[in-house]
Order: C-alpha cells, then structure tokens, then sequence
C-alpha cells in the first residue's frame, strides 16, 4: 500500500453529476438549473432564518404574552431528606459545604445552591449554602446544627 494505489471508499464519491453554469455548449448553461428569476436565481441569495416563503413566519404567527425578568436567579434545590440519606449512607460526617455538594453531583460548579425543607434531619450538620428556606434554617438548628449563608 502507498500513495499511488489510494482510492476513496466504494460510494463515496459521486462525480456523475454535470457541471452547471459551464457555457451553452454543455447543455446546463443559460440560468445553470435555476430558474427564471426570483431571489433563489440571483448570485449571493441565502435565505434568511425562518423564512416561510413570504407566508407570515411562525415565530411571528404565535401570539407573545407575558414577562421574562432579566434579574432572575435560578437556584439548585436540595432538600433535607436528602442530605439525611446522605448521612445514612455514610457519605458525609458533619459538613455539607459546595466542594462536598459538588462531589456528589446534587449541583453543578455554576448554580446557586438552596437548601430546602422537605423531610426531616436527624443529623448534627454544618450545611453551607447560598439559600435556606425558614423551615429549612429552622429543622437544621433544631437537630443541633448551623446553617451558613455564602
């Protein structure tokens, strides 16, 4: 095998198509398989994102209605049953901090992490996070506990 007996794989190469646009004496001259006029005739068309034809687009046909705050911040929830089953488990002693968070994949390395309410812990945890529901702070200090606000 070298350079010289190289050959693309069988199908993959399709060279039976005629060259358009070449003259009139190769029979695809003249408007090269376009057209008569129109936009799609004419040299540098490129249809625009969404264009239906000139029928009203559907991203303008469907009606728009309510309100996006662009100042929202989206918050990971993680519930208390959860760290408590962690502790079952034995994954964690008495911290939960991000690094930990992280570790367990219960919140990726960009989100804001709140801890919320569901369940009950029995556990004695120093729980760091950016949120706490009240119930949340509240059954965490009730188990002995503290919650850290980052």
């Amino acid at each position: 095998m070298d350079l010289s007996n190289l050959k693309p794989a069988e199908g993959s190469v399709n060279n039976n198509a005629k060259r358009v646009g070449r003259g009139q004496g190769s029979g695809k001259g003249g408007t090269a398989t376009r057209g008569h006029k129109g936009a799609k005739s004419r040299s540098g068309y490129s249809r625009k994102l969404g264009f239906e034809g000139g029928q009203m687009p559907l991203q303008r046909r469907v009606p728009k209605f309510g309100f996006t705050n662009i100042n929202r911040k989206e918050y990971q929830g993680i519930n208390l049953d959860t760290l408590q089953q962690m502790v079952d488990d034995k994954k964690i002693k008495d911290t939960v901090d991000l690094d930990t968070i992280l570790a367990f994949r219960l919140a990726g390395k960009n989100d804001l992490v709140k801890i919320l309410g569901r369940g009950e812990l029995k556990a004695k945890l120093k729980v760091s996070a950016h949120k706490f529901t009240a119930s949340a702070k509240a059954a965490i200090e009730a188990a002995g506990g503290e919650a850290v606000t980052l």
